[in-house]
Parts: C-alpha cells; structure tokens; sequence
C-alpha cells in the first residue's frame, strides 16, 4: 500500500495549488508521492490517512519564535481529508477566502479547528453543528460575518469557542447554553446585538465568558451566579441595563478573579454581598448609572488588586474598612458624588500605586499628609477636589517618586515652587485650571522624562523659554504634550523647535501675550498633529518651513499680526482637517489646491488683502 491515500494527496495537492506565498517554505517542499513525510502533515499509523495539517503561522526553532505568512486560499477541497482530526492554519495573516462550506458535512472526526488570525470573510457554515467531535473552534482575528449558528449548540464536545475581534451580527445563539463542556466563549469586538442567553448560568464548566465590545442589551441574567468555576467575566462595553445579580450568599462565584462590566447602562448599587466574591482582582464598574454607598465590609475583598469605580453616581464617604486591602495598586473613583473626610486608613496602603479620586465632593481644602507616606504611590490624581492654598511642600518628599500629577481644576494660587524640578521621574504634570501666577521656574530644565505637561488656564507670565531654552531640556525626545494657553507669557516664542523637539504632537501657547515671529526651527517638529499659537501678537510672515509639518491636523493661527502671503508649500499639509487664519494681515491670493479650498470662508475672513477660493475672486 502506498503511504498516503490518492484521494487525500489530491486534497493537498489542491491546498498547495490555492497558496501562492509562504514564506516559511513549507509548502514548496511538498514533493513525492509519500504526502505522511510532509512538513506539517502527521498521518494515522494504520491506515496512513490524514489526521492532522499543522502549519500555523508562529513556528518555534532554536533562536526562539517567529513570523510566517501565507497567501492565498483555503481550497474546499480539504473536505476530502476526511479522517481529519486537527486543522491549524492559524496567524497566517494573509491567508484568505471563506471556510469551506460543507466541513460539517465530511470531516466529522475533527477535533480542533484552528483558523484564527487570518484574513478570512463569509460566514459560519450552518453544517458547522455536524461536528460531534469538535473540543477547540477558534476562529478569532479575521474579517468573518454573519450571524453565529443555530447549530453551533450542537457541540457538545466543544470546550472553547473563540470567535472574538470578527464582524458577526445578530444575536447569541440560545442553544450555546446547551454547551455544557465549554470551558471558555469568547465573542468580544464583533457587533453582536439582543440579550445574553438567560440560561448561561446553566454552562457548569465555564470558566471565561467574554462578550465584550458588542451592542448587547437587557440585564446581565441572573444565573450568571451560579457559574461555580468560572474565574473571568467580560461583560463590559454594550447596552446592558438594569440592576447587576450580585452573589446572594457565601460560596457562589468564589473563583471570580477578574470581573469587567464598564461601559454600560446598569443601575442600583454595590451591596454588602458583593463581598461574597472573595477572589476578586480587579474589578470594573465604570461608566454605569450606580448609586448610594460603597459596602462598609468592602475590606473583605483582600486579594483585590485593581478597583475601577468612574464615572457613576457613588455617594457618601470612602468606608474606612479599605485599609484592609492590602495588595490594592489602582484606585479609580473619579467622578462620582463621594464626600471627605478621606479616612486615615488609606495610608495602610502600601502597594497602592495609583490614586485617582478626581471630580468628587470631596471638599479636600488641603491633600491629607499622609498620601506623602504611602510608600508606593506615585500617580496621584486629585483634579477638581476643592484644595486650596499653595502646592502642598510636602509632595517634594514622597516616599515613592511622583511620575503623575494631576491638580487640575482646583483653587491652587501662589507659584509653581522651584522645587518641582525634583520630580526627576515625572512623566504627567496638570496643573491646569487654577489660580497660579508667577514665572515656570529654571528647574523645569531638570524634568526630563516629563512626556505630558498641562499648565493652560492659570496666571502664568514671563517666559516659556524654561522650557525650551537648554540643551537639557525637558522635551529630551520624551514631550509629546505642552499646553499653555490662557495665561499671560509674553516672551520666549524664540526658542521653539531649536533644541530638536522631534517628539512634540500637540502644543497650545493660544490666548497668551506672546510677541515676535515663528522661529523657523518649528519645522523641526515633525509629528505635530495639532499647534495653536492662536489670539496672542505674533507678526511677521508665516515661515515657509510650516510646510513640513506634514502630519499637522490642526493649525490655529488666528487673531494674531501676521502678514504676507500664505506660503504656496501648505498645500503639502495633506492630514490639515482644521485652518484658522482669520483676523491677521495677509495678503494676496490663497494657493489653489487641496486642502486650503476645502476650508470655509471663515478660516480666512479678517484678513483685508486676502482673495481667492473660498473668499473673492482676485482681481486682475
């Protein structure tokens, strides 16, 4: 007997024709007549038929893992394998084409189907149910439609359904609660819509049940309790509505280590049981309609590491039982109607690296001086919490260096002490929206791995050149984010752009006094997308170098003193969605081209001498 079936060589052979590139050189090496030697062809002992196509796109070897691709399609004429128990033809990228259609209806002894990571269209074949023997379909990362079929509840073998990160609409099947063996479903970034099936707590041996991203609605099904093993639940990012079906006594979900319900409708509040979930690791409930008080035993829950509370309707105070979570790294319950006094408890918290208690009805009047001795903590965000006074001196010596600083919108005045040059690990600084007034002190030169710095909306005056003026500077290749506007700077404009601040994507210096030119080194800033130098008195013409600030989006320049002629380069500003030169002393005709005719006539208007589209025509 040959060592290998007519019929499957002929199914191999037809894969073979429908890939035109592979660059593992997997495929090019299938020659000769005994197809079990193949690279990624195993063969059943007995029979010598086709068990198993191995040719997934990551391939280990010596040197560690790499990338494969392949090109072309999946021929339906795999079918014809019949004896079938594995496919993987997974992250191949560019492999493409449908699954084949009639797979239910022959290849009935396969186990796993792994396809995922590709670039495949079409839908589910409706025979997909036919697969008794299936345990794995993983079909996630390609560019699948459709709705999920009926029959897919008819797998009873399967344990792992991955569908995730494809284009499928319509409901979830309600036979998936017939799934009794499925340890993992995992539907999430698809376009699902409907309800999550009522009798999904009915699947005993789920343990990660992701359906996130989607456009799903109703109430999270209150048999989701009694779900004994599962330990990671997705819910977040659709329509969900309604009151959440907390534990309603000891022993249920006990393994629930990771629970993500965000971005939803849900109301009611958090209650005392919500304890009951006595693995929680981080948890999710942002961006809901909650309401009353968080659990006074919220302590309990002492394996809690992460706690994301935002954007809901909490009131009352911080129970003071939280000082028990002891292995607590983010705190998020910004925005929310939570009222002070903070309890001293919160000091116990030693590994607590973030703490954002933004927007709240704190009242805080000063930052309690105990934050400063929380030896972990390095990312504080206290933005609109009613402190007043100066910068508390105190932050200078935080046990753990500060790296994220937010004050914004708060009643701060005085000046920005010297001594925040020490932060010499911060990466965020917002001091935005508050009474400060004095100069940006020298020491800013020191802050050199500052990435974002917002100081808009305050009393600042002098010079921004602290900031721009050294060698050391703090744009060091790592600023990406300065926003001064609505103060009162009046110099420093100069410096700009000549120590090679590459990295700078977006720069506001708009409602400021500051005088003098562009410095040509602007053109330096070669990811800018957004610059508004707007209502300041700024002159001269603008610099022909602007032009190559070629990713610019944004270019507000209105209400200043320039004059000449737009230079004819912004029309390489092919990414420009947003022009603002109106009110300054240009003249001449508006170079003709995209983008600058596909602005209105009000990016253009106060300025006497200009003409052209979409203004006036120029005269002869």
């Amino acid at each position: 007997m040959e060592a290998c079936s007519p019929n499957d060589m002929e199914a191999l052979m037809s894969f073979k024709n429908g890939i035109q590139i592979d660059t593992s050189g997997r495929i090019e090496k299938w020659v000769g007549k005994n197809c079990c030697k193949w690279e990624g062809i195993v063969c059943e002992d007995s029979t010598f038929r086709v068990k198993e196509i191995n040719l997934p796109g990551f391939i280990s070897n010596d040197e560690g893992l790499f990338q494969t691709q392949m090109t072309g399609w999946i021929s339906p004429s795999i079918v014809f394998l019949t004896s079938l128990e594995v496919i993987d033809l997974s992250g191949l990228i560019g492999l493409s084409g449908m699954i084949p259609p009639t797979i239910g209806l022959h290849l009935t002894n396969l186990q796993k189907l792994y396809l995922y990571g590709n670039n495949l269209t079409g839908s589910i074949p409706e025979n997909i149910g036919e697969l008794q023997n299936l345990e794995e379909l993983a079909l996630q990362e390609n560019r699948l439609s459709g709705s999920i079929p009926l029959s897919i509840g008819r797998l009873k073998n399967l344990k792992r359904l991955l569908l995730y990160s494809n284009q499928f609409s319509g409901i979830i099947p309600y036979s998936v609660e017939n799934l009794r063996n499925l340890v993992e479903l995992d539907v999430h970034d698809n376009a699902l819509t409907g309800k999550i099936p009522n009798k999904v707590g009915e699947m005993q041996a789920l343990q990660k049940l992701d359906l996130s991203n989607n456009f799903l609605s109703g109430k999270v099904p209150s048999s989701l309790t009694n779900l004994t093993v599962i330990s990671v639940l997705y819910l977040d990012t659709n329509n969900l509505e309604g009151a959440i079906s907390f534990p309603s006594r000891p022993g249920e979900m006990s393994c629930l280590a990771f629970l993500r319900l965000h971005n939803n409708h849900l109301v009611g509040n958090i209650p005392s049981n919500f304890v009951y979930l006595v693995s929680l690791q981080r948890v999710s409930l942002s961006n809901n309609r909650l309401e009353g008080t968080l659990p006074s035993n919220l302590g309990n829950l002492v394996s809690l590491t992460e706690f994301y509370l935002s954007e809901n309707f909490l009131s009352g105070q911080i129970p003071k039982s939280i000082g028990q979570i002891s292995h607590l790294i983010m705190l998020n319950i910004s925005r929310n109607l939570i009222e002070g006094p903070l309890p001293q408890e919160m000091a116990s918290l030693q590994n607590l690296q973030t703490l954002d208690l933004s927007f709240n009805h704190l009242n805080l009047s000063t930052i309690p001086k105990w934050i400063g001795k929380m030896s972990s903590l390095s990312r504080i965000y206290f933005a609109g919490c009613g402190i007043k006074g100066k910068i508390p001196i105190f932050l200078q010596t935080t046990i753990s260096p500060i790296q994220e600083l937010d004050l914004s919108r708060n009643l701060l005045n005085g000046s920005i002490p010297s001594w925040i040059g020490s932060f010499n690990q911060v990466y965020m600084l917002n001091l935005s929206r508050n009474n400060i007034s004095s100069y940006i002190p020298n020491s800013f030169r020191n802050l050199h791995d500052l990435s974002v710095l917002d100081l808009h909306s305050n009393r600042l005056t002098g010079s921004i050149s602290p900031i721009f003026d050294t060698e050391q500077s703090i744009f060091g290749g790592s600023l990406k984010f300065i926003d001064l506007s609505d103060n009162k700077f009046s110099s420093g404009i100069e410096e700009i752009g000549l120590r090679g601040q590459c990295d700078i994507q977006f720069l506001n210096l708009s409602h400021n006094l500051l005088k003098g030119k562009i410095p040509n080194a602007v053109g330096r800033m070669n990811f800018i997308n957004s610059l508004d130098l707007s209502f300041n008195k700024l002159g001269f013409n603008l610099p022909e170098v602007l032009e190559k600030l070629t990713s610019l989006e944004v270019l507000k320049l209105q209400e200043n003193e320039f004059n000449g002629k737009i230079p004819i380069g912004f029309l390489k500003l092919k990414k420009l969605k947003e022009l603002n030169l109106s009110y300054n002393l240009l003249e001449g005709e508006i170079p003709e081209g995209k983008p600058l005719i596909d602005f209105p006539k009000s990016s253009y208007c106060g300025n006497k001498g200009l003409c052209g589209k979409p203004l006036h025509p120029c005269k002869l």
